[in-house]
């Protein structure tokens, strides 16, 4: 049976702890543009394009100290929830590591002519991953 009712993903909502803080971090290591805010939520998108689709990032300022990534029980392995999409994934991992940004090993598959991906925190202790892998 085919889903007929979701198309696609439209917002991540994220929780931080200081907004104006997450905002700035978003917009310097993500490259990220404010569509909306608040005085405790911010609407941001990734797209320099700000067509219909794009999925949306929503910062949600919270005292909960629940953020996003888990814990695999079988590798023991930190895993986040959003892996974002980047082109030159060493670049990327290089401009945020020399910036201080909390960066896990670039870890690179064998075989696949530098694919792969690695792990990052946000400002608010956020885990996200960035990879170069596309799936059809």
């Amino acid at each position: 049976m085919t889903n007929k009712h979701i198309l696609r993903v439209a917002t991540v909502e994220i929780p931080v702890t200081d907004l104006d803080e997450s905002i700035s971090w978003y917009s310097k290591y993500l490259g990220t543009t404010i569509l909306t805010k608040t005085n405790h939520t911010a609407m941001l998108t990734c797209s320099t394009t700000n067509s219909p689709g794009n999925p949306t990032l929503y910062l949600v300022e919270t005292s909960d100290n629940e953020r996003l990534s888990f814990r695999s029980s079988h590798t023991g392995i930190t895993h986040s929830v959003i892996d974002f999409y980047v082109p030159d994934l060493e670049s990327f991992h290089a401009f945020l590591a020399e910036n201080g940004v909390q960066v896990s090993p670039l870890h690179l598959f064998p075989d696949t002519k530098g694919l792969g991906g690695f792990g990052f925190s946000d400002s608010s202790g956020n885990s996200f991953g960035a990879t170069n892998i596309v799936h059809s």
